[in-house]
């Protein structure tokens, strides 16, 4: 069934059939993901999950060779993004948001978020203003972060004296990049400043940073899509998917 609105399937109760690619309805599989600590505060997939067929989503033709799974399905981030912006104007709803977009992973995200956002503050009994500023960062070649942290763009961020900044990215990987950030930001002097990172990665290499609010949290592996990009290209898929070996091979920079 399709939900003329949103333009998405409405998901409904009813039975599910089971097949070896889905051997568990998804939301059976996501409640078993989740930690107890973690079930509130974001969506947790675990090493172990191997996402779903690319025959079974529609996958621009010029891709279908270069990845290997969809990852999390478009609706799935739709529908997650709204409950964030729900919280994130809970939390910070008071004052003047300006609301900082980190490029260009974060485009899609930022758009859509903020779709859901001003929903809110049109239907609300009080609404707050919201501004938009850009700013982009670049620590990544190939599927690797270099540690060398490029800030562009951010030249004139005085208008966040004294406001509540809402950073938005793609996704947290070490966290060495958004500490950055967030260091170069205090000296603006903002009334506050909180992070929404869509994902958050599971690995070694991080430095312990946890954004404010989490879309997922997700295991060790590159991802592409929803704007999340390897050297430029992948940004055009809706859905967030694993990248091939050949994949990362052919458009390696």
């Amino acid at each position: 069934m399709v939900d003329g609105r949103l333009g998405r399937p409405r998901l409904r109760p009813g039975p599910c059939v089971r097949s070896e690619a889905f051997p568990e309805p998804l939301g059976v599989q996501l409640q078993r993901s989740i930690p107890p600590a973690m079930a509130s505060n974001c969506i947790v997939l675990n090493d172990d999950e191997q996402g779903y067929d690319l025959n079974l989503f529609c996958i621009p033709k010029h891709y279908a060779a270069d990845l290997e799974r969809v990852y999390i399905p478009h609706g799935l981030i739709m529908d997650r993004t709204e409950r964030l912006a729900r919280d994130i104007m809970r939390d910070m709803g008071g004052h003047h948001i300006v609301a900082l977009c980190v490029l260009k992973g974060g485009y899609k995200f930022f758009a859509d978020l903020l779709d859901y956002i001003k929903a809110l503050n049109r239907n609300s009994d009080k609404s707050i203003p919201m501004t938009v500023d850009f700013i982009r960062l670049k620590s990544y070649c190939n599927d690797q972060s270099t540690g060398d942290i490029k800030v562009i763009g951010g030249d004139d961020l005085s208008t966040l004296t004294g406001k509540n900044v809402l950073i938005v990215e793609d996704i947290i990987d070490t966290g060495k990049t958004m500490k950055t950030l967030l260091a170069m930001l205090q000296g603006y002097n903002p009334k506050m400043v909180k992070v929404a990172s869509l994902l958050v990665k599971r690995t070694p290499r991080s430095v312990g940073y946890r954004p404010d609010f989490v879309g997922f949290e997700v295991p060790d592996k590159f991802v592409v899509g929803y704007a999340l990009d390897y050297n430029e290209y992948f940004r055009d898929l809706n859905h967030i998917c694993v990248i091939s070996e050949d994949g990362k091979e052919k458009y390696k920079a």
